[in-house]
């Protein structure tokens, strides 16, 4: 058993790709019509056959809520791994990324925590 793809759940498709790939530098894999919406996924150009993360419209109101209380909370949908959270850090807020955590050690990690304008917080994380 593998993991394939993973989603999170976004308030608008086209604003997401733009935002995971231009800002974050992800590559689109997939962009198929799927009904209304689209089977949008993207890639780390590093792992181009690796885990896909699907951009999944927030449509239904369970999805909706979910997302909402979770960024209300303060909490991250997901994480993504890098290797200097510094440069990342400073990379990003070039981007004029608003971060809700600073990079900041915790255990045998440092990470930050990000607002992807899409309706999460997203963390990176950096092993130290």
């Amino acid at each position: 058993m593998r993991i394939k793809i993973t989603s999170v759940f976004v308030e608008n498709q086209e604003k997401a790709l733009q935002f995971y790939t231009e800002v974050l530098g992800f590559q689109k894999k997939m962009d198929m019509p799927a009904g209304d919406f689209k089977w949008l996924t993207v890639v780390s150009p590093e792992e181009p056959d690796g885990v896909e993360l699907l951009l999944e419209p927030n449509e239904n109101d369970a999805a909706k809520a979910y997302q909402k209380a979770i960024y209300e909370q303060g909490i991250p949908i997901t994480s993504f791994v890098v290797d200097d959270i510094n440069k990342e850090y400073d990379r990003l807020k070039e981007h004029d990324v608003e971060f809700s955590m600073e990079p900041t050690e915790a255990g045998p990690v440092t990470f930050a925590i990000f607002d992807d304008t899409c309706g999460n917080l997203i963390q990176i994380s950096q092993a130290r």
